[in-house]
């Protein structure tokens, strides 16, 4: 019976101390999970390294097109119209017809002032031989053949046949250079308008009219490349041009007015367009980052150098901006330093803090 209650015994207590066992282990798990749920995510990143480059400084403006060759044509005289030739948006050649008037009074003016000149010419003759010369000679003075030519009127006659002949001529009215036709109204039988018939146009070659901030002059001068596109199109639809001129005045909006001349490559663009105008200038010496590389923090502009597996962020000032990318300085009042070599984030960057742990992407 001893030895019943003596095994008994021996048999609690060894399973008193395995679920003694048993409960401290439970207790190092639950410490260790707890560990690493609190432990810090490693965040992946791109970097990139700092180097002195040029800065694509960027104006952005909105500008409309212009033909660097644009005309308003009017008949120089009164009539009905005939003939129209062309309609809007033909191209014609330089000396081709757009319209003719009717000509048939015109006709029988000139042929009456062709008529009078030659009865003029013939009184003339008379009177000169009047005088003993001969109308064929050279020998007749001057002074002879301008009394006989005002006494027989042939010198008003001259003149008349010279006018009909012009005002024959106006009736045709022909392209004084070569371009496109816009804007004619007017149809065939109605009277000719006493202002604009039509407009030439030469779309092959146009100005782009925009302005610029005051503060945004010294960054502006001739010769300087031009990127234009037009509101109607995507991105790929980018024509190159060139500032031809810089109006020198500020006008009452504090802008200054400026010209560039582009050609229309494919002949897609017109006359009046609205467009976007991107004028680009190499600024040397600057360190040049992406705009996902700078991220607000604390109200102030921050980028995150990489260093031994950690981020570190550095205060800058933004010194310009383009489309794609900072010229950058260290924010020495925020007692920050940043120069060419230094490694810097570019994505992942959004929820760093300083000395956040982060691994470069693959």
């Amino acid at each position: 019976m001893r030895n019943r209650l003596s095994f008994f015994i021996i048999m609690q207590l060894f399973a008193v101390a395995i679920l003694q066992g048993c409960g401290g282990t439970g207790k190092e798990n639950q410490a260790d999970d707890a560990k690493k749920a609190y432990e810090e995510p490693w965040n992946e990143v791109d970097i990139v390294v700092l180097e002195k480059q040029d800065f694509k400084y960027q104006l952005i403006s909105n500008g409309k097109l212009s033909s660097a060759s644009k005309s308003a044509l009017s008949f120089e005289t009164l009539g009905s119209i005939a003939d129209i030739r062309v309609s809007n948006g033909d191209w014609v050649d330089k000396g081709d017809t757009i319209a003719v008037l009717d000509r048939s009074l015109r006709s029988i003016e000139l042929r009456s002032a062709e008529i009078e000149l030659e009865r003029c010419r013939i009184e003339m003759q008379d009177i000169i031989a009047g005088y003993g010369y001969t109308t064929g000679g050279n020998e007749v003075p001057e002074n002879i053949k301008k009394m006989a030519g005002i006494k027989s009127g042939y010198l008003n006659a001259e003149n008349s046949f010279a006018r009909a002949s012009h005002e024959y001529a106006a009736c045709v009215m022909t392209a004084p250079f070569s371009g496109r036709v816009a804007d004619i109204k007017s149809r065939v039988y109605d009277n000719a308008p006493s202002d604009v018939f039509c407009n030439l146009i030469d779309d092959n070659r146009f100005n782009v009219d925009f302005s610029i901030l005051e503060s945004e002059y010294p960054f502006i001068e001739k010769g300087l490349e031009v990127k234009v596109i037009p509101f109607g199109g995507g991105m790929q639809d980018v024509f190159n041009g060139r500032i031809a001129s810089i109006n020198p005045k500020v006008d009452k909006n504090g802008q200054i007015a400026i010209t560039a001349v582009m050609e229309n490559n494919g002949g897609r663009l017109i006359d009046g367009m609205n467009v976007k105008v991107i004028v680009e200038k190499d600024i040397p010496g600057q360190i040049v980052v992406p705009k996902s590389a700078v991220v607000i923090r604390d109200n102030l502009e921050v980028l995150f150098t990489y260093s031994c597996g950690e981020a570190h962020w550095t205060y800058v000032n933004t010194l310009m901006s383009n489309s794609d990318t900072y010229s950058v300085e260290a924010n020495e009042n925020r007692y920050a330093s940043l120069a060419p070599g230094d490694t810097v984030i570019v994505s992942g960057n959004l929820n760093l803090a300083d000395g956040s742990k982060v691994v470069i992407k693959d």
